[in-house]
């Protein structure tokens, strides 16, 4: 019995976090991406959990995120992320008419093309995350991060840069992984 109830709990999983059947998740309730240029690529039971305002480009690849709120998440193309991942898209409105806050403030995340963030790392609202840019694992990101930059700490901040003319190179060749 527990083996069966196990087997049907993955397929729902994998329906629902592969995109394979989006109608199962729709008659259920479940959120699932409003829209997408191709199927991201999810490591099963990576817990990955993605809200109806989560937009994604070409090749995007999880191991495990999470958006918190209701705001919108853009990622572009080529996307690559560690374990654990959290966008939080909403802070509270500690400048509302209640004490000690009354509601949420919702910003969106950008996260341009070609983007590689580590395990665990914290993306807060209204942060841009620019092409080709690197996040170290463990980071709190909760400024824009420059095309090309490598950043990381909490906060996080750029220590490095891509190689420019390597990456465009590799751009222009279209070699994507």
């Amino acid at each position: 019995m527990k083996k069966k109830r196990f087997r049907n709990f993955r397929i729902i999983r994998n329906s629902i976090l592969n995109f394979i059947d989006p109608e199962f998740a729709l008659k259920r309730n479940l959120k699932i991406i409003a829209s997408y240029k191709s199927k991201p690529k999810i490591r099963p039971f990576s817990n990955t959990i993605l809200n109806k305002n989560t937009h994604l480009g070409k090749n995007c690849n999880f191991n495990g995120c999470q958006i918190q709120g209701d705001g919108k998440v853009v990622i572009g193309d080529n996307f690559h992320s560690g374990e654990e991942i959290i966008f939080i898209t909403r802070s509270h409105n500690y400048e509302g008419n209640a004490i000690p806050y009354k509601g949420y403030v919702h910003k969106d995340i950008i996260v341009e093309d070609n983007v590689w963030i580590g395990t665990r790392v914290t993306i807060l609202p209204g942060v841009t995350i620019g092409e080709g840019a690197i996040i170290q694992a463990g980071s709190v990101v909760v400024h824009d991060i420059p095309k090309y930059g490598i950043a990381g700490g909490h906060p996080a901040k750029v220590f490095k840069y891509r190689d420019k003319e390597h990456y465009e190179r590799l751009k222009k060749e279209g070699k994507f992984h």
